[in-house]
């Protein structure tokens, strides 16, 4: 059911995925192409506001602040599964693996490899007081407007 709390989570962690991604992007190789690299975070981010966070709000200041940082290790799992999903079929159209097993695996490395180029303090900063805040955010207005 729609609310104000879903919402405004969607919106706030839509933004925090579209400010993190242009962090993202100076740290990887140059010459890489992102395509659709910052749209797709910020659906992630959408869907998981509004899944995850925009449920679970109504519940005091603790709540919202475990709130907002559940729903920022949410969205940087799923955006590191997706993108790792992205990369490994662009591989396997180069016939980089040599069986399904093999590509599946890829997207755990791949993943992996992502999370550890964007462990920087900048990227964990942002997403550490983004989420706070987006916590914060979703349970005023879980309060403000029932």
């Amino acid at each position: 059911m729609p609310t104000a709390a879903r919402l405004v989570a969607a919106a706030s962690l839509a933004l925090l995925a579209f400010i993190v991604s242009g962090q993202i992007m100076p740290l990887m190789p140059e010459g890489t192409d992102f395509g659709y690299f910052t749209y797709i975070n910020i659906a992630l981010g959408m869907l998981t506001g509004w899944i995850l966070m925009g449920k679970r709000a109504g519940l005091g200041k603790t709540a919202a602040i475990n709130n907002g940082i559940t729903g920022v290790v949410a969205m940087l799992f799923w955006g590191l599964f997706v993108q790792g999903c992205y990369e490994m079929i662009q591989q396997a159209m180069r016939r980089h693996y040599d069986g399904p097993f093999e590509a599946l695996l890829a997207i755990i490395k791949i993943g992996t490899e992502f999370g550890m180029t964007i462990l920087v303090p900048q990227v964990i900063a942002t997403l550490l007081i983004g989420g706070v805040l987006a916590g914060f955010a979703t349970e005023f207005a879980a309060r403000r407007w029932r």
